[in-house]
């Protein structure tokens, strides 16, 4: 199987791992920025920034209603884009937080993709989310691993976190608490950038 059932024992080594692999898929996007908030906790060990960002792939996962999404459909908001598993523990403990993310900074521009790996598709995961309560992030399907292989995904949970104008700008592989103040204040600094030009397509989440 492409992916472990628990969280990497060397996190760092492996999100590196995955952003040679994403570089050399997508290119590198050139961009002069302010300088991101020094990070605390977890995301200090495990959050690899990348500098200058990368292209994300043109690949497509699906919504719960069945249709295509590109990650270039969100251009214009900032998104935090999370692979994850029902049978993932780490996962299962980080998604709630991932949720509340969502319903705190839904409002200014944020989208947190949750791409579920299960093979199980939509039935897997609605009955998670009932489980759970999850009633803000967007969860999506990528049944078979079609967007993880291109960002070169080798573990479970897996996060990536997007600009406005489509460039992964970080990526952490290992569980989270993205509602925490640190992961807060690192994502309102890139919801505080400008977002691309008029006219950019955004699709809608909850929050």
């Amino acid at each position: 199987m492409m992916f472990q059932r628990t969280a990497q024992l060397f996190p760092r080594a492996i999100a590196l791992a995955a952003i040679v692999a994403l570089a050399s898929i997508a290119g590198r996007v050139p961009a002069v920025r302010a300088t991101p908030p020094v990070l605390q906790g977890a995301l200090a060990e495990d959050f690899n920034l990348l500098d200058p960002p990368v292209k994300a792939p043109p690949v497509a996962v699906r919504d719960l209603a069945g249709k295509r999404v590109r990650l270039g459909d969100f251009r214009g908001q900032v998104v935090l884009l999370n692979f994850w598993a029902t049978w993932c523990a780490p996962c299962v403990r980080e998604m709630p937080a991932l949720d509340r993310l969502q319903a705190a900074l839904g409002g200014d521009g944020l989208a947190v993709v949750a791409a579920s790996i299960d093979r199980g598709g939509r039935a897997a995961v609605e009955a998670f989310a009932a489980k759970h309560g999850l009633k803000h992030l967007g969860l999506y399907l990528d049944p078979k691993s079609a967007m993880a292989r291109a960002l070169g995904l080798t573990g479970l949970p897996t996060t990536y976190l997007i600009d406005r104008a489509g460039g992964v700008v970080g990526v952490m592989t290992g569980p989270a608490e993205w509602d925490s103040p640190a992961a807060q204040a690192l994502i309102r600094h890139y919801l505080r950038e400008p977002a691309p030009g008029a006219g950019s397509a955004t699709v809608k989440t909850s929050g």
